[in-house]
């Protein structure tokens, strides 16, 4: 997984009712795109981590990737 400042990382619910989350990628703190990556939510909730394979990068600009 490879990401850069100003994706969005989309997590997707594990359980029946619990819904996708959608946070913005603020800085890459891995090697090369790689995680771990500081995340803010909608709500200003900020957090670091290391998504798992339920999770995608999606590019802030689609023409990159």
């Amino acid at each position: 997984m490879q990401a850069t400042k100003g994706d969005r990382l989309l997590m997707h619910g594990r359980t029946v009712g619990q819904h996708d989350r959608v946070a913005k990628i603020v800085e890459v703190m891995g090697d090369h795109g790689e995680p771990p990556y500081r995340v803010r939510f909608e709500d200003g909730h900020e957090a670091i981590m290391s998504p798992g394979p339920d999770s995608e990068i999606k590019p802030a600009h689609p023409t990159r990737h």
